[in-house]
């Protein structure tokens, strides 16, 4: 037996899908670190063997070869279909398969689904949710510290030109004899200040391949960096580690400054500077310890509650709502405290520039953190549902067909089977590819009968055999690592189950997505 696949007859599979709806998964947000949505897996775009002849009628699926719709990096999903049946149970064929050249029977129990023909199952689309930073590198890469990419968004340059202009102005007030220079000075502030958020982040990713979790990239953004850990802690200690190491390493450098500023003349430019980045980099601890997600604090508060609970989904839900009720007491209490002069300032008694300014600065830090944490809850439901997409239930029922077997001849004997997929093998049996649905979806009716099925079929790969035993996270990691629209599915022992749909896939993740905890 080809451990590959096997002989014989593919095992059915399930059958039921849902309507397509198309929504991407979330991407990370917020200026903290925050584990990574797990995305679906992005089909190739393999060509169809299409044979000449009129085009399908305009009711009927067009197949779709594209890339999906970016949204951009905020996560807005779309309405889910709630209309679409779920997929449930494990099944296993009870029945004895059947030769190679007979369609395989529906198991019993199960429906024959007659009413929905193979040829209009499906709207034959292969593209499955894709995070929209996995096209979209987000920045100009400036190199890979331990393998990891660091980008540096577009964000941020208008950040930096903002922190020039700002610093540079109370260098001029300190040290007036600069002139023009002290605009230079203030641009080597704030790239020197941003050096220090890399670091801030390296922390986090240290720990994070310390740990054994993937991390996917390093973006220097508006506001401050993420580190986009792919996978979630295991432990609540460790999610503890993991976001303390953050403010810690800005602790230490706050104190490094601290000291540097000590052996040299605090009215010279390197005081200044030194001064600057002291400043800056407990402004950052502080603020990244905070207890509210998507910032350090908010994740240590996670993991504590984790600990106490048990439950990591009962961490996120406390630590994002701390972290929407901190970002209303951004939003109000901000602009207060710099007008009452709280924070070093002099008080200001009528509404001017400054005012303005500071009540702009509160409303974005606000935003940030409330859409953080939003996105924070949206990942934890995802990853609590994520064991709900399994292979083998997600699989459909396939029949064996020769490569010169006429499509039509194909088709009736996968919808006399109740199956909705197929599966060419050669003369001895063994499975050499794969029949595409958006290939057929592309042949009008008249044209079946003369269409060999192996012209529409995708030869089999070894990253297309999956195994009936994969969910969650395994199941899209083995996805995304091979990109296609169908994928044989195989048991442990080689013995063919059935054919897997990207398509399926994208519907049961983004149903995953929309479900409430």
């Amino acid at each position: 037996m080809d451990v590959s696949g096997g002989r014989g007859q593919p095992r059915p599979g399930n059958d039921e899908s849902a309507e397509h709806t198309g929504p991407e998964a979330p991407a990370p947000g917020g200026t903290g670190d925050a584990p990574t949505a797990p995305s679906a897996p992005t089909p190739a775009d393999a060509k169809d063997a299409r044979p000449e002849g009129p085009t399908p009628d305009a009711g009927a699926p067009a197949p779709e070869s594209g890339t999906p719709q970016d949204t951009g990096a905020a996560p807005d999903h779309g309405a889910p279909d709630h209309d679409a049946p779920a997929h449930g149970r494990d099944r296993v064929p009870e029945h004895p398969e059947p030769p190679a050249d007979r369609p395989a029977r529906a198991p019993a129990g199960r429906p024959e689904h007659p009413d929905h023909p193979f040829a209009h199952s499906g709207s034959g689309k292969g593209q499955a949710p894709q995070r929209p930073e996995e096209r979209r590198r987000g920045g100009l890469l400036m190199g890979r510290p331990f393998g990891v990419p660091v980008y540096v968004a577009p964000s941020w340059f208008l950040v930096a030109i903002l922190i020039t202009w700002v610093f540079g102005g109370q260098i001029d007030r300190v040290l007036p004899e600069l002139g023009a220079a002290s605009y230079l000075v203030s641009l080597f502030f704030a790239v020197a200040f941003y050096a220090s958020v890399l670091v801030h982040e390296l922390a986090h990713t240290l720990a994070a391949l310390r740990f054994k979790l993937p991390v996917r990239r390093i973006q220097l953004q508006f506001f401050g960096g993420v580190s986009e850990i792919e996978k979630e802690a295991e432990t609540p200690g460790r999610e503890f580690v993991l976001a303390f190491v953050g403010p810690l390493l800005s602790l230490v450098l706050a104190g490094l400054f601290y000291l540097g500023l000590l052996a040299v003349d605090p009215s010279s430019v390197p005081g200044v500077l030194l001064a600057g980045l002291m400043v800056s980099n407990l402004i950052v601890a502080a603020f990244n310890l905070l207890p509210g997600l998507p910032l350090d604090g908010g994740r240590m508060l996670r993991a504590v509650v984790w600990a106490i609970t048990g439950k990591p989904m009962t961490g996120t839900v406390a630590a994002a709502w701390v972290g929407r009720a901190l970002a209303v007491c951004v939003l109000i209490g901000l602009p207060l405290l710099t007008q009452s002069g709280a924070l070093g300032s002099d008080a200001v008694d009528n509404v001017g520039m400054d005012t303005v300014l500071d009540a702009l600065l509160a409303a974005i830090l606000a935003a940030i953190i409330w859409t953080g944490a939003g996105n924070s809850l949206r990942m934890a439901r995802l990853r609590e549902h994520l064991p709900e997409l399994r292979a083998r239930t997600l699989t459909r029922r396939a029949v064996p067909v020769e490569s010169d077997t006429p499509l039509s001849e194909a088709l009736r004997r996968a919808n006399a089977a109740g199956a909705r997929a197929l599966v060419v093998v050669d003369a001895d049996g063994v499975p050499v590819s794969l029949v595409r649905e958006a290939a057929i979806v592309g042949v009008p009716e008249h044209r079946r009968p003369w269409v060999p099925a192996g012209t529409l079929a995708q030869d089999i790969t070894d990253g297309m055999r999956v195994s009936a035993e994969l969910a969650g996270e395994e199941l899209l990691d083995a996805l995304r690592a091979t990109p296609a629209t169908e994928y044989l599915v195989v048991e442990e022992t080689g013995e063919i189950y059935g054919v897997l749909s990207a398509a399926d896939v994208e519907r049961a993740f983004v149903k995953a997505m929309a479900r409430p905890s």
